[in-house]
């Protein structure tokens, strides 16, 4: 397959690494790069997807970005992987749907690998785990099209401070909380990312 592969070691600024997303995306449109996958954490930022709204800012004070991806509003910061990607989509049938269960079907086998078992959910998008008392979002997904070009991706949040949720109505959703991996379950998730890539790479080309 030919798919870049890159991890970013220091924290990148959000708008950064959008710009060169964006960028890749041209050169992939014009047959000058490959596809990209780039795991990285971002600097401490909220964001906003098309459909936010502003009554889902519950503290004015916050860095706050708007952005093209799908989806409304949430929070990046240390202790969240994210998973960029960039894959043309006029190679694998225009299909966005089977796009967006590939990187569903990815998270959840990658932390059922982990012995962590969560779920899609199709009213609310995203990736949930179950407690004894509520349900709790682990894994944000926001996938932006252009030119039949997938890019932006997933977050999965393994040790991130979860109180700056309090600020936000995360994702619309004000009826569940969000959670992150060291709270469901210490263990060590170093090597989380390398799981993902395999599983979303055997998933891409099933």
């Amino acid at each position: 397959m030919n798919i870049q592969i890159k991890k970013s070691i220091k924290p990148i600024k959000y708008i950064s690494a959008i710009k060169k997303l964006e960028q890749r995306l041209e050169d992939i449109f014009i047959g000058k790069k490959k596809e990209l996958i780039w795991i990285l954490e971002h600097q401490e930022i909220f964001t906003g997807g098309t459909s936010y709204k502003e009554s889902e800012i519950l503290d004015n004070s916050i860095k706050f970005i708007k952005t093209n991806r799908g989806g409304k509003i949430t929070y990046h910061g240390p202790g969240q992987l994210v998973f960029y990607i960039v894959l043309d989509l006029k190679k694998r049938g225009k299909n966005i749907r089977k796009l967006i269960n590939i990187i569903e079907k990815t998270i959840i086998e990658t932390l059922n690998e982990l012995k962590i078992n969560t779920f899609a959910d199709r009213k609310n998008i995203g990736i949930w785990y179950k407690n004894k008392k509520d349900i709790e979002k682990v894994a944000a997904i926001g996938i932006k099209v252009k030119k039949w070009i997938a890019y932006h991706g997933f977050a999965i949040n393994i040790s991130n401070d979860l109180e700056k949720y309090k600020k936000i109505i995360p994702c619309g959703i004000s009826d569940r909380k969000v959670t992150n991996l060291n709270k469901i379950k210490k263990q060590n998730y170093n090597k989380i990312y390398k799981i993902l890539i395999n599983k979303f790479l055997f998933n891409l080309e099933k």
